[in-house]
């Protein structure tokens, strides 16, 4: 069954209070977050943002890929992105895991995959791929000079952010 009619009725009740039409396209923060696609992972709630303060970019593992290193870059650029946060959490299903046994899955799954993607896994140590993702950010020239990133640590079962040291 379609979640779709369930889903447009519940935007249709939030349309109706909807109040922040205005808001400009720049985050008021000039804050970006890079962050897994979870769905225990809230980053406007996690970090007590409210919506307009940032732009948020999600993928599987909140890695550093080349469509985030875009988007930051396009931030950056366009829109007065001034802090870049990496957000790894606790418990994510890519730790540990190996780009042939993501394969493998998405295989088994029917997908037709390429023989040479990188999904991008996470190393089994949640610190080591934090610094990864800020090391990437950090020194790809595609991003304009300036950008400051720090990266952290959300633990899924307390709420709690921790930094990680670079």
């Amino acid at each position: 069954m379609s979640e779709l009619p369930a889903l447009l009725a519940a935007n249709a009740r939030y349309a109706e209070a909807f109040a922040s039409g205005d808001l400009p396209a720049p985050p008021r923060r000039h804050l970006a977050v890079l962050t897994c696609m979870d769905a225990r992972v809230d980053p406007l709630r996690v970090l007590g943002l409210d919506l307009g303060d940032a732009h948020v970019i999600r993928n599987a593992g909140g890695r550093a890929s080349d469509d985030a290193i875009r988007s930051l870059a396009l931030g950056r650029a366009l829109l007065g992105i001034a802090t870049a946060l990496v957000i790894h959490h606790t418990d994510c299903r890519l730790r540990g895991v190996d780009t042939a046994a993501l394969r493998a899955a998405l295989v088994e799954a029917g997908a037709d995959v390429p023989p040479r993607h990188d999904f991008l896994p996470l190393p089994a140590s949640i610190e080591e791929g934090v610094r990864e993702d800020v090391a990437r950010l950090r020194t790809t020239p595609l991003i304009p000079p300036g950008l400051a990133v720090h990266g952290l640590i959300y633990d899924v079962r307390t709420g709690r952010l921790a930094a990680v040291s670079a």
